[in-house]
């Protein structure tokens, strides 16, 4: 299978295990990226399967308007029941680096609301260690070159992301050359710093479940 067919089925196999969970009146998370623009468009046709649901990002949410999908803001919900998104790096406990797509903040708000988390990914993600993909660190506008320093003086290289803005009206700095050998006592120091809204680590609420679609078909991947 190609990339783009591995991520077709890795969607099919998320709708599979999804829909038997949701009822009438269930409101389902909805991460950001290909992947998961895969999962709605897959999605769409069992639309009256479940009554709205809570996007993590501008992008996602106008795709799932556009197949007549209810969107509402998480405040206007109790709950959520399940959550699917992707991720740009997982490792064996199923924690994540995700933001590739700069939608870090409102997907960890998303996963924390979110009663399961389901990754969608192709074998490409997966790592022993942490951090060969670059970490990102969005960060209130004002204090990127403060964050930048912080985070230098932890030996890693910080790098601003050009051009970019998030949903949130942030920035984003990407940080290289890591190896996240400790990711929740990471996620926890980083978010510490001030100025730094989040970080891409998803391990204090890392993934509940992992499909990972191969050549010979999809995995499903727990601890």
């Amino acid at each position: 299978m190609t990339q783009d067919e591995m991520k077709q089925a890795v969607a099919q196999a998320a709708l599979d295990y999804v829909l038997p969970k949701l009822k009438a009146d269930s409101v389902i998370g909805i991460g950001t990226g290909s992947t998961a623009n895969c999962f709605i468009d897959a999605l769409a046709a069992h639309k009256g399967a479940f009554e709205s649901a809570v996007a993590s990002s501008e992008a996602s949410a106008e795709r799932l308007r556009s197949h007549g999908i209810e969107v509402v803001d998480l405040n206007s919900v109790s709950g959520i029941e399940v959550y699917v998104d992707g991720a740009d790096e997982f490792d064996p406990h199923l924690n994540l680096v995700k933001g590739g797509g700069g939608a870090l903040t409102r997907e960890k708000i998303v996963a924390a609301a979110s009663k399961e988390f389901v990754c969608i990914v192709d074998q490409s993600k997966q790592v022993d260690v942490l951090g060969a993909f670059p970490l990102p660190v969005e960060v209130i506008p004002m204090a990127r070159s403060y964050v930048a320093r912080e985070l230098a003086k932890l030996g890693v290289h910080p790098e601003y992301r050009q051009g970019f803005v998030t949903d949130n009206g942030n920035i984003i700095l990407d940080v290289h050359d890591m190896e996240i050998l400790n990711p929740k006592g990471l996620e926890r120091e980083l978010n510490d710093l001030v100025g730094v809204v989040t970080n891409g680590l998803f391990a204090l609420r890392p993934a509940d479940l992992v499909l990972m679609a191969t050549p010979e078909g999809v995995e499903t991947l727990t601890v």
